[in-house]
């Protein structure tokens, strides 16, 4: 259409042209009609190599044989990590651990492909090991070449008939909302590997409805059952104006065939560990059928978002009465455009059998449960997609001497690139 009247408009000036070419000729002597011959041809050159610029432009396409690459987005990030740690340690006698500085990378690949209105399929390869809960690499071992792992390989179905609901299978994102962003119960780099529906609908006017649910294969046994995991969260966001909202719901989690298994760290680790939770011959004590509560409530002060959060969990099947834990925290502003910023805090009572302390903050007392403390945040935006954060947790771990609670210190310094 445009081509069409690009060349309507070049008839025109042309015609125009030669009508009064044809008027000043009646009127002119044969010098000025030379003069105003050439002045037209100069013209109907300059048009000629306008419209033959402009064909050239409207028909620069990509070949088919790299058609696919308009449905391929790629994506990715880079975070440089210093960290130091300070803690007490010993299970006998308690004394300070000489204090740790590590410096650390973590780096993923993200590839998304679009197979058709209703099909997509996603991969990322991440750096760091097999451990599920941390993509990060210690820079160590005399320049050694480390790690890459995949860390995600899902599809995801999105029928066109049903408007907010997706299906995604494989190694996906969590698929369950965490207040705040928080890992009380889930760290962040942890990703699940099986089934996951989620179905978002309009509610009461301007309210949303959401529902978030799937089935996890956690550990595959050659020998006896397998351990899943089963899960189901159901909450509501309702606006209360242009920026003010409230969100609240719940979620339920079912580990099967938990109890009597033997360490789940110890197969993607060599080390033996049960994080906190409670254990009995090397086997897990108890069950696991853990119950969430949770709400956020964000609005605005001076322009600037403020968000406040709190989750709020048990343990219904416990094996001991260290079966609860609880989340409080909170976000001002927002690091997005250069030069903006974002603070945050949270505090934490975790016990040691309220969650999997395998599956919980790899970062929070070292990993694990059975402690409580507090976690601070600074993040600044240097420029566009490059950020620096700070992040300082100062919290009590309960597997101390004769139950008392160790000191635990930890500080972290990270620029984030992303592409």
């Amino acid at each position: 259409m445009r081509k069409d009247k690009a060349r309507k408009g070049i008839l025109l000036i042309v015609g125009i042209a030669i009508v009064l070419c044809r008027l000043s000729a009646a009127q002119a002597g044969s010098d000025e009609l030379g003069e105003l011959k050439e002045q037209l041809a100069e013209l109907q050159e300059k048009v000629t190599r306008l419209e033959a610029k402009q064909s050239t432009t409207e028909d620069l396409t990509l070949p088919e044989a790299l058609k696919w690459a308009e449905k391929v987005k790629i994506s990715g990030d880079l975070r440089y990590r210093h960290e130091h740690i300070d803690e007490e340690t010993g299970t006998t006698t308690v004394g300070w651990k000489n204090g740790v500085d590590r410096h650390r990378i973590r780096a993923r690949l993200m590839l998304e492909a679009i197979v058709n209105n209703e099909w997509d399929v996603a991969f990322r390869l991440a750096s760091g090991s097999k451990d599920p809960v941390s993509a990060n690499q210690d820079l160590e071992d005399s320049f050694s070449s480390k790690d890459f792992w995949l860390d995600l390989a899902y599809f995801n179905w999105h029928p066109k008939a049903m408007d907010g609901f997706n299906v995604v299978g494989g190694k996906v994102k969590n698929p369950f909302y965490k207040v705040g962003k928080n890992q009380l119960v889930w760290d962040g780099d942890l990703n699940p590997e099986g089934l996951a529906i989620q179905l978002s609908k309009p509610f009461l006017g301007e309210d949303q409805l959401f529902f978030n649910g799937g089935g996890f294969w956690v550990d595959e046994s050659s020998s006896g059952v397998d351990t899943l995991l089963w899960g189901a969260q159901t909450y509501i966001k309702h606006k209360m104006g242009d920026s003010d909202y409230f969100l609240g719901g719940a979620s339920y989690w079912d580990y099967g065939n938990i109890k009597g298994s033997g360490d789940l760290k110890s197969t993607w680790s060599d080390s033996s560990s049960f994080f906190g939770n409670t254990s009995d011959a090397n086997m897990f004590a108890g069950d696991y059928d853990i119950l969430e509560i949770f709400g956020e409530y964000g609005f605005k002060y001076d322009s600037m978002p403020v968000t406040f959060y709190g989750s709020w969990v048990r343990n219904l099947v416990a094996s001991t009465n260290r079966d609860t834990g609880w989340l409080i925290g909170g976000k001002l502003n927002k690091a997005k455009d250069p030069g903006s910023w974002e603070v945050s805090y949270d505090y934490r009572v975790l016990a040691a059998d309220a969650v999997v302390g395998a599956m919980s903050d790899s970062d929070f007392i070292g990993g694990g449960t059975d402690g409580r403390g507090h976690r601070f945040g600074f993040t600044y935006q240097v420029a566009k997609n490059v950020q620096a954060a700070t992040t300082y947790f100062h919290d009590d771990d309960g597997t101390g001497a004769a139950g008392r609670n160790l000191d635990y210190r930890r500080l972290q310094c990270d620029l984030v690139l992303k592409f």
